[in-house]
């Protein structure tokens, strides 16, 4: 199966139950994040042999959530900002524990980029990526989404 097919489905499986016109909406997968990739190139040493894996996953989240809330600029910079941070304690701090270590190279990144305002919501992206029951914090947030693409 063709991963580009894999995907399309899946976006459909998502939206079963949305409106038609949600679902038909989904056919251009987004490749190319020029500030996931630049978030992602700074960690290339540390990711290693990992680094296209990692990339590819955060590539897959980030399409399922947008599928899931909408491709505005500013939505995209942060889910994209999200999704090179949500896992990347694994690997820069050696530990399994990653959560707090994500967050805090997410917040320092932020706080740098001129985004500290967004240190809120992406930290609770990243914090509850792995809630399995449904998140029930701020309905227009980020962090649902986020949460059903991981």
């Amino acid at each position: 199966m063709r991963p580009a097919f894999f995907l399309k489905e899946a976006f459909r499986a998502l939206h079963r139950n949305a409106a038609p016109s949600l679902a038909a909406t989904v056919t251009v997968l987004l490749t190319e994040i020029p500030i996931l990739d630049e978030v992602l190139h700074a960690h290339v040493s540390v990711l290693g042999r990992d680094f296209a894996g990692y990339r590819n996953h955060t590539y897959r989240v980030m399409n399922l959530c947008v599928a899931q809330s909408s491709r505005d600029p500013e939505q995209l910079e942060k889910v994209a900002i999200a999704a090179a941070f949500h896992d990347l304690g694994i690997w820069t701090d050696g530990t399994f524990d990653y959560l707090p270590p994500s967050v805090r190279l997410a917040r320092a990144y932020l706080v740098a980029a001129g985004r500290a305002e967004w240190t809120a919501e992406i930290s609770e992206m990243i914090l509850e990526h792995h809630k399995i029951s449904r998140y029930r914090g701020a309905p227009r947030s980020l962090v649902e989404p986020f949460r059903r693409s991981d």
